[in-house]
């Protein structure tokens, strides 16, 4: 489900750009980057597809289409900050940096909340009409992945 967000996020602290979705576990154990790789391992098999078609189209644009060979990753993009409660992955582009967050809330009832947000921060026209044209996928493909890692679960 879609959660509310502000701006500025501790994660992308100029970032012009940001939704959120959230699912309920129950799971008291779960670890922020636990949860990030089953949100990953969750992707739709469309997806992959989609982003062989994405990189198709923007590797002539000089954008970048994987993280760099020795970083390290969870699922397809790599980790730049870990903290006892959200683990933050991301990269930086010439058209755009984003940011997925992914922080665990626990209950003390056992259950634990999921939210998985992005921020984004465009630098320029080709930043803005990349994010505006993949919009409509990223609102399908976010609570597909959650769905996917934790819904049957």
């Amino acid at each position: 489900m879609a959660v509310p967000i502000s701006l500025p996020h501790p994660a992308m602290v100029d970032a012009d750009w940001a939704d959120s979705f959230a699912i309920t576990i129950d799971d008291p154990d779960i670890t922020p980057e636990q949860a990030a790789q089953k949100i990953m391992d969750g992707r739709p098999v469309w997806m992959g597809y989609l982003l062989a078609l994405r990189n198709m189209m923007v590797r002539p644009l000089g954008l970048k289409t994987g993280p760099e060979p020795d970083a390290n990753v969870i699922g397809l993009f790599p980790v730049i900050e870990r903290g006892d409660d959200f683990i933050v992955l991301g990269m930086d582009d010439r058209h755009l940096d984003f940011r997925l967050t992914v922080e665990v809330e626990k209950f003390q009832c056992g259950q634990t909340v999921i939210r998985s947000s992005t921020l984004i921060r465009r630098h320029n026209m080709l930043g803005r009409v990349y994010l505006g044209s993949i919009m409509p996928f990223h609102k399908a493909i976010v609570p597909a992945m959650l769905n996917g890692a934790f819904a049957s679960r």
